[in-house]
């Protein structure tokens, strides 16, 4: 059976807008990211099969949301808008240059899934089950994640 996505858009659609403003910080941005949410889910409405509808759009608007940070950073609009977005985040100037520092190197080696699993988990306070859930893993595995991410954090921090 087809999506009806004029529905899922009515009932879900301020859920996916929070959750796309809570990572972007910025509500025209969020509002673009939340259209996008939406027109994967009309461009696939005959291939998903939605039993949990509040996850699929709960994950496919993080995963957005990430995506277009990731391309900000890597292509920003403006050349300060990523020292901006570094400067919002932290307090001193050197606690900024060492965060920035930290998480470039942190992530940079690690699988896109690992940011998400690592957002859900720490940041909105998913519990691993949960987190398992809707990024398609076991638990054991979202574990395993964590860990070798903490893992990397610790030998970073020695080095940086």
């Amino acid at each position: 059976m087809a999506v009806d996505v004029a529905e899922l858009y009515a009932r879900y659609g301020p859920m996916v807008q929070r959750r796309c403003r809570f990572l972007l910080r910025n509500e025209e941005k969020a509002m673009e990211a939340t259209q996008d949410v939406f027109v994967q889910v009309l461009r696939r409405a005959d291939e998903l099969e939605v039993s949990s509808p509040s996850s699929l759009l709960y994950r496919i608007a993080t995963n957005v949301s990430l995506n277009r940070i990731r391309t900000a950073k890597r292509h920003p609009e403006h050349p300060d808008d990523e020292l901006l977005t570094r400067i919002a985040i932290a307090g001193s100037t050197e606690e900024r240059t060492l965060a920035s520092a930290l998480l470039e190197r942190l992530f940079g080696a690690e699988k896109d899934s690992t940011a998400t699993i690592a957002v859900m988990h720490l940041l909105d306070g998913f519990t691993l089950e949960e987190v398992a859930e809707e990024v398609g893993m076991s638990v054991s595995g979202v574990r395993k994640r964590l860990r070798g991410l903490r893992a990397s954090l610790h030998e970073l921090e020695g080095v940086v």
